[in-house]
């Protein structure tokens, strides 16, 4: 089973080694790494080309921003099943993707995989957990998806439900993920697993201002699959979260 891992980047120079590196380590060899560029100024360029004998597809080209740049990503994949790990992430581990294909090879009926992710700042250090334990298609409407770095898909599923939206800026990933999972009904099963670990600073955690904006997005989201909501209801899960997000002692 071959395992087709998606990375964006653009301007990425500080972090983009790190995320190669750590998809280089795995220990599962059937891997199809893909690097979609957004035609970056920096030293990304660089760095990714000393890599280039062991990356299996690398472009770098203008896109319409990062939902369109993985939609590409997807579109060049050969895999069986399909992941996304950004240009400043890097997996928990060297064993992430041999657990997760272990899981479509037992169960071939499986469309999907989540698991949990880890925030860690500038220093490396852990400051957040999130675990995708206790969601379930029933929690959009309150503004809650599954750990989006976490889903891994089989790439003939994503070809039927259709490519990322490119008209919503910050909010994409969650309206693809309420396509899949609750509008199409799709199979998925947790994985009790630290999969990856997130710089903080991504598009959906710049401040007050894009908060606004994220759930916004949302709404329009759930009206675009025919789901009811509110701004109340999107509003409440700050509250939440608060019991949500934890620490894991061993990270």
């Amino acid at each position: 089973m071959k395992i087709s891992l998606i990375t964006v980047s653009f301007n990425a120079e500080s972090t983009i080694e790190k995320t190669i590196q750590s998809v280089l380590s795995q220990d599962y060899t059937s891997v199809e790494y893909i690097i979609v560029d957004g035609l970056s100024k920096d030293n990304t360029m660089n760095i990714i080309n000393r890599y280039r004998d062991n990356i299996s597809v690398i472009i770098s080209e203008r896109d319409k921003g990062m939902y369109d740049a993985i939609n590409k990503g997807f579109l060049l994949a050969t895999g069986d099943i399909v992941g996304i790990l950004n240009a400043d992430d890097v997996f928990a581990s060297n064993s992430i993707i041999s657990k997760i294909a272990s899981e479509f090879k037992t169960d071939y009926s499986l469309d999907s995989v989540i698991g949990d992710i880890a925030f860690v700042n500038d220093k490396g250090k852990p400051v957040r957990y999130y675990s995708s334990e206790k969601w379930h298609p029933g929690r959009f409407v309150w503004g809650f998806m599954p750990a989006h770095p976490s889903f891994y898909c089989k790439r003939e599923k994503f070809i039927e439900i259709g490519e990322y939206r490119t008209d919503i800026d910050i909010a994409a990933d969650f309206e693809f993920l309420i396509r899949f999972l609750k509008r199409n009904k799709s199979s998925y099963k947790y994985l009790p697993l630290l999969m990856v670990k997130m710089n903080l600073g991504g598009k959906s955690t710049k401040g007050i201002l894009t908060t606004f904006k994220i759930n916004k997005e949302i709404m329009r989201a759930c009206k675009l699959n025919y789901l009811s909501t509110n701004y109340f209801m999107l509003y409440s899960k700050y509250f939440k979260k608060v019991f949500e997000y934890r620490i894991r002692a061993f990270l």
